[in-house]
């Protein structure tokens, strides 16, 4: 396991890596593990910001102790009651049993239903602060990114923003915490698909957050999970502009569901065409086989999609329909669409891609295009010409 690292003066990472678990909240894939971090303030008073996931507490308390052998902590600070920040808590209050709890008003219902009522509790509001020696304690609350009761924790004097669930990522920390010690590249996929799956849906508070926090100075982020950032900070925040507003690159996701192969030769076809017309970035994906984790995550990136489902009971594909529930889910906006379908000797998928496109309000950019079993040599000529209306909006 990392050692506590101390990432300023009297300030630690007690974070612990987790290459066990296969799925983020039961649902999300972690092929490259994920991080949980939490940080000690220690100052005439002691602040703990957040905790860990709780089958790692055994370490993260042996981490507490190597800094402050008996001493006690006087403050928890609940920037995110969900679990993954808060499972050590029941421990924290076995191990130090007169720690205060330092929330907003949403923070503490939340933590009963989880946790059971607490007694000792500080309940702040947005802008308070809280003075713990030579240091204060700064509170501003970000409703709804993602959580409702989310809030992030500010030290002034030295330029720290402990953000939650904000700049965060998928990805464990390899060897460094800092994020230049670690390879981003290797974890750019990783970053983005946690913003895409995880806080994504909440673009316009993750938008309302960082005009909230942009006037302060900052010299380092501290989230919850992912690198520790202070050489890139104004590139993780550009990011988040641009994602928070659903900003896209002109690239093309073609995404499909079929049975026996003619719906991925539609899909192949169309893509060769969008070639031709001069598209670099295009992204095939087949429902199938692909995580929606991946698929959202390249939808949030790139301004066209073209979908194509084979019917299915005469209904659209099953896991094209999960996918579209996501979208649907995750409110993604502002994007390009156009749709293929197949059907053996009765449609299905048409229906509810229109249903999809209507409820996105994203703009069809190409009649709907269904076909029964092989493709005819006429069918070309239509692949070509959705290719075309994609690129020319491009």
């Amino acid at each position: 396991m990392k050692p506590a690292i101390e990432i300023k003066e009297n300030i630690y990472w007690l974070g612990e890596n987790d290459r066990r678990t296969h799925l983020f909240e039961n649902y999300w894939t972690l092929p490259k593990g994920v991080a949980y971090n939490s940080y000690l303030v220690v100052d005439e008073k002691v602040a703990l910001i957040d905790t860990i996931e709780k089958s790692m507490m055994d370490n993260f308390i042996e981490k507490i102790q190597s800094i402050l052998g008996e001493r006690q902590i006087d403050y928890l600070v609940i920037n995110h009651v969900e679990p993954d920040h808060s499972g050590a808590i029941k421990s924290i209050l076995c191990r130090y049993p007169e720690i205060t709890l330092v929330g907003n008003c949403k923070t503490f219902p939340i933590l009963k239903n989880f946790y059971g009522e607490q007694s000792r509790i500080v309940e702040v509001k947005d802008g308070t602060t809280l003075n713990i020696g030579k240091r204060e304690l700064t509170f501003y609350l970000v409703p709804m990114v993602h959580w409702p009761e989310t809030m992030v924790t500010y030290l002034p004097d030295d330029g720290v923003l402990f953000s939650a669930d904000i700049f965060g990522s998928f990805g464990t920390l390899d060897g460094g915490i800092f994020d230049d010690q670690l390879d981003l590249d290797y974890l750019e996929e990783e970053i983005s698909r946690y913003y895409s799956n995880i806080v994504g849906k909440y673009g316009s508070p993750a938008h309302s957050a960082l005009r909230k926090l942009s006037g302060l100075k900052i010299d380092m982020i501290c989230p919850t999970h992912g690198p520790v950032w202070r050489s890139y900070i104004s590139e993780i925040v550009a990011k988040y502009e641009k994602w928070s507003c659903y900003g896209s690159d002109p690239g093309v996701v073609v995404v499909f569901s079929s049975m026996y192969g003619h719906t991925e030769k539609m899909a192949d076809t169309i893509a060769w065409y969008l070639a031709e017309e001069g598209v670099k970035k295009i992204r095939i994906h087949d429902t199938s086989k692909t995580h929606p984790s991946y698929i959202i995550n390249d939808i949030f990136r790139y301004k066209g999609v073209i979908m194509g489902s084979c019917a299915y009971n005469s209904g659209i594909f099953p896991t094209m329909d999960t996918l579209l529930a996501e979208l649907e889910n995750m409110r993604v906006k502002d994007r390009y669409v156009s749709f293929f379908a197949n059907m053996s000797w009765v449609g299905g998928a048409i229906p509810r891609f229109t249903e999809f496109a209507e409820r996105m309000k994203w703009e069809v950019v190409a009649p709907n295009f269904e076909i029964s079993g092989e493709m005819p040599a006429s069918g070309q000529d239509t692949c070509r010409k959705i290719a075309r209306a994609m690129a020319e909006k491009l």
